[in-house]
């Protein structure tokens, strides 16, 4: 059996009739942690929202296949259940929602079955500990009243518990202070394993200082123009993107 999970070819996305991935590959095997770094606008936030089939992404052309699936027509909840997680940038406020029922409903979903009530609070007690959360945040309204980081934690928790076969996080490090990227990333590391895969999306290099990545990427104007390993994030850091706007524009 394949190990790759995701396999995008020639992936073309357009928002209101205006095109902003122009042509995209990328191809993630099981047990790789990849990274797409790029400036503001050149369709990071696009590509996650296309692999979850948002509807005001519009896959114009291209293919991307899941475990050797093709993708394309399957909607929001039918590639969750695949395997596909999206964390989200901006997570939306819930009021009505407690946490702790909004993950087991999803969970239920996601998995087709009823779990078992003593597992699941053992499991989510645990995640939280890890993740420096109390044990109150399971009883209050998904993400209302939470701070940036709060709400940013909540997502990775939310990964821990789903066990998809694929996360996707996108800004998971924005706004967060160095000890909410510390926790954040002993998050992800407590996910990745040889049968699933990350892809990190961040503009950030700072996530990459407690997490080791197999692949870094540049997303400029739509395509990827550059992949090489951790000390591609550091040149992004020292020098920032000019050089790879200048290669894209060629």
């Amino acid at each position: 059996m394949s190990d790759v999970l995701l396999n995008i070819n020639g992936l073309k996305t357009a928002v209101e009739g205006k095109e902003i991935l122009k042509g995209l590959d990328l191809k993630i095997n099981k047990g790789e942690i990849h990274v797409i770094m790029g400036p503001n606008g050149a369709g990071k936030s696009t590509l996650a929202n296309t692999l979850m089939a948002h509807p005001k992404y519009n896959q114009v052309e291209g293919e991307v296949t899941f475990e050797g699936e093709d993708i394309t027509e399957l909607k929001t909840d039918e590639r969750a259940r695949k395997g596909l997680f999206l964390s989200f940038q901006h997570p939306e406020e819930v009021p009505g929602i407690t946490v702790e029922n909004f993950i087991r409903s999803a969970k239920i979903a996601k998995d087709g079955q009823l779990i078992k009530f003593l597992k699941f609070d053992k499991d989510l007690k645990n995640n939280m500990k890890e993740l420096k959360m109390d044990n109150e945040y399971a009883k209050r309204y998904l993400n209302v009243g939470f701070s940036g980081g709060e709400k940013k934690k909540n997502e990775i928790l939310q990964m821990l518990m789903l066990s998809p076969k694929l996360a996707i996080l996108d800004e998971t490090d924005s706004g967060l202070d160095v000890d909410a990227i510390r926790i954040v990333s002993q998050g992800i590391k407590m996910f990745a394993n040889e049968e699933n895969g990350v892809l990190i999306i961040t503009h950030n290099t700072k996530i990459l200082e407690n997490l080791k990545a197999d692949y870094v990427h540049v997303l400029v104007n739509g395509k990827i123009v550059k992949t090489g390993d951790a000390t591609l994030a550091k040149e992004i850091e020292q020098n920032g993107y000019e050089a790879f706007k200048a290669e894209a524009a060629m």
